[in-house]
């Protein structure tokens, strides 16, 4: 039984469909990955189970409920945090203002969320007073993670969290997710670095023109050699 789970989705742009019958899903405190080539419907998939899309057939299931018609807002308060590939900070205010904004839902617990943040991310901690906007990409990353996290999110939405920042932040940053999921958060991302996504993931889904080609666990898409070679280079 699945945490979040978006069943036979059919969305797109409007007369446009991305996607056609897709399932997507996360369990409790897992990861679950989507991959496939650009054009796919990865971050549509995304954009949908958040409900920044409307669609035309199917619906989306959280924690047992169905949200399929609820607005963005309103799934924030059920226990969704989505973090989006750009865009994804204030770059205006600090550190710790950014992440107070995250802050809404949680108000009474935004100390004790913001010493779970800094020691999540210690980077944070010590710009907690700079402009985030002056940080680095993999930093500003961690910003809009945390802020996302001080929502107190059952699943936790990141789309290409690692575009734009080297091998080695992103091997750091996903080991944070491999962190946080371990600590209980269901962590649903769309990634473009497919080998390394699916390493982390307890289930990965493969998406190739906005249809599901292939569901498993992360190791055994590892392993699909068919899926390696059409999507992870061999």
């Amino acid at each position: 039984m699945y945490l979040l789970f978006g069943e036979n989705i059919t969305c797109g742009y409007g007369s446009v469909d991305i996607l056609f019958n897709c399932d997507v899903g996360v369990n409790e405190g897992e990861i679950s990955s989507i991959v496939g080539p650009n054009g796919a419907g990865k971050s549509t998939a995304m954009k949908a189970l958040f409900g920044l899309l409307p669609i035309k057939q199917g619906k989306i299931i959280l924690d047992g409920e169905d949200i399929t018609n609820i607005p963005p807002q309103q799934r924030v308060l059920k226990g969704m945090g989505f973090v989006p590939q750009t865009n994804n900070i204030f770059p205006s205010l600090t550190v710790e203002e950014n992440l107070e904004m995250g802050a809404f839902v949680e108000q009474h617990d935004c100390k004790k969320m913001l010493e779970y943040i800094y020691e999540l991310f210690p980077v944070l901690k010590e710009k907690q007073y700079q402009l985030a906007g002056e940080l680095s990409g993999g930093q500003r990353q961690q910003v809009a993670v945390g802020r996302a996290l001080m929502t107190k999110p059952k699943v936790l939405m990141l789309d290409e969290p690692s575009a734009g920042v080297s091998p080695i932040i992103m091997e750091g940053l996903f080991n944070k997710v491999t962190e946080i999921a371990n600590q209980g958060t269901a962590v649903l991302m769309v990634e473009q670095n497919a080998k390394q996504a699916l390493k982390i993931s307890d289930l990965g889904f493969v998406l190739n023109q906005g249809k599901n080609l292939f569901t498993d666990t992360g190791n055994s898409l590892l392993e699909n050699k068919e899926v390696r070679q059409a999507f992870l280079g061999g």
